[in-house]
């Protein structure tokens, strides 16, 4: 297993690649976890924290963002996605 710290480093990284669009609307994303078993857990800032398309966001910004980044992410979960 890659070390704790670089690995969330690289999450950061790729996140940053996303955060301008997020930022457009209000929002962000931040890392609450990186687990030994290469679970990510997430939170969305600001408007994203509520808006009915943070799913789609999910899905295809931010999830997709990190495992081209950073394969060695099993799973990602946000802790206050609405759905």
């Amino acid at each position: 297993m890659i070390a704790p710290d670089l690995l969330t480093q690289r999450i950061e990284d790729s996140l940053d690649t996303i955060r301008p669009y997020l930022e457009a609307d209000g929002g962000n994303v931040r890392i609450l976890e990186v687990t030994e078993e290469g679970i990510v857990k997430l939170e969305f800032l600001g408007a994203c924290g509520n808006c009915p398309m943070s799913t789609m966001t999910f899905k295809a910004g931010v999830e997709e963002a990190i495992k081209k980044s950073v394969p060695e992410v099993k799973s990602i979960e946000v802790v206050n996605l609405t759905t």
